[in-house]
Parts: structure tokens; C-alpha cells; sequence
């Protein structure tokens, strides 16, 4: 029975030592996060705009312009850089290593289109 009490005592004395610490540390917190949060990048609509990559899905019907997007390569670029292009791409999002089968699909299409235009 003293032994629970004795517990029960330095379990209180802890908790208020812990509590007092933590309640001396709260304006340096404060500071602190205020600090973090004004660090963190703006995210608007201007930098959006000036993003390497494409905003938007995908046209209703692959053209040109958008095949050469998805490849990432001029739309004047020669077969093997197309071949090449589509290979790179191809092993990142392939579904059989976890890419998405309709990404897969969309970058073949993107790369039969840029074949059968040349």
C-alpha cells in the first residue's frame, strides 16, 4: 500500500516537472514554428504557371504537341530519339513495376502516333 502511494507521488512529481518544462519552452516553440511556417514555399498560381511540368490532363485525341509532351521530346525529334525517349520512359511507369496501366497505354499511343507521323 505505501509502495502504491510512493508510485502514485513521484508519477505527480514528474508529470509536474515535465509540465513546468515544457511550459518554459512554449514561447521558443512558438517562435519557432512561426519561423518554419513563414519558410515554407508559397504555393500560388504564378509559380505554378512557371512549373516544368504540364498542367492539365490529357487532349481527347493524342495530337502532335501532347505526344511529344508525354515523351518529352521535340516534336521534330528523329525516330531513335523517340525509340529512346519511349524506353526511358516506358521502364519508369511500366504497370508491371507499379506504374499506372493507363499512363503505360498513353505513352505508347504517344510514341505510335510520333512514328506514324514522321
Amino acid at each position: 500500500m505505501t509502495g502504491s502511494i510512493i508510485l502514485a507521488g513521484l508519477g505527480l512529481a514528474a508529470l509536474g516537472f515535465g509540465g513546468r518544462a515544457l511550459l518554459r519552452q512554449m514561447p521558443n516553440a512558438a517562435s519557432k514554428m512561426q519561423e518554419a511556417i513563414q519558410s515554407l514555399p508559397k504555393f500560388d498560381a504564378e509559380s505554378m504557371a512557371n512549373s516544368k511540368y504540364y498542367r492539365g490532363g490529357f487532349d481527347p485525341k493524342m495530337n502532335k504537341r501532347e505526344a511529344a509532351l508525354i515523351l518529352g521530346v521535340s516534336p521534330s525529334a528523329s525516330k531513335l530519339k523517340i525509340k529512346d525517349a519511349h524506353k526511358r520512359i516506358m521502364l519508369l511507369n511500366h504497370p508491371d513495376r507499379g506504374g499506372s496501366p493507363y499512363l503505360a497505354a498513353k505513352i505508347n499511343e504517344a510514341k505510335d502516333f510520333m512514328d506514324n507521323s514522321k
